[in-house]
């Protein structure tokens, strides 16, 4: 019987390295890897992991990694800037007290739970949507402290 933690890498690997789109797939994979789960067992893993579906260059759904794991099977190692492009952050725009971030399709909900963690001071909140996140600010801080902030979640944003 193999140990939970080497399931949940096993689960991230298979994950980032094929297109899954339902847990029968993944369920399958898993016991081509040795591990015997039950599907409620895999649904709770899942989301311990906060395992989302997105769209894929096709059009399926598939299961995806939040962006702060980036725990990829790789035979060659991704630039930087290919890095970059995981968060999915395209553009930031503000008005008074509120900021909106626009992603690609399926990146927001990541990138606002990476933002909330932060506990950054100048950012009371966020409100996710599939493309976009809604971030309430701080009385007082300037744009610029928001996007020094941000910097550190989102290393593009002022590119």
């Amino acid at each position: 019987m193999k140990n939970k933690n080497s399931r949940l890498d096993s689960i991230k690997m298979i994950i980032s390295s094929k297109e899954i789109g339902s847990q029968e797939e993944l369920l399958q994979e898993l016991a081509r890897e040795g591990f015997q789960l039950t599907q409620a067992t895999l649904s709770r893993d899942l989301k311990q992991l906060k395992v989302a579906k997105a769209a894929s260059m096709n059009g399926n759904y598939v299961y995806v990694l939040p962006n702060n794991t980036m725990y990829k099977r790789m035979t060659d190692p991704q630039s930087a800037t290919e890095m970059l492009r995981h968060n999915g952050f395209l553009s930031i725009e503000f008005s008074a007290n509120i900021a909106v971030i626009k992603t690609r399709p399926g990146y927001a909900n990541s990138l606002a739970y990476d933002i909330d963690s932060s506990n950054f001071h100048e950012i009371i909140g966020t409100i996710a949507g599939d493309d976009t996140i809604m971030l309430v600010l701080r009385e007082g801080c300037s744009r610029t402290s928001v996007k020094h902030a941000l910097e550190h979640v989102i290393p593009n944003i002022n590119h």
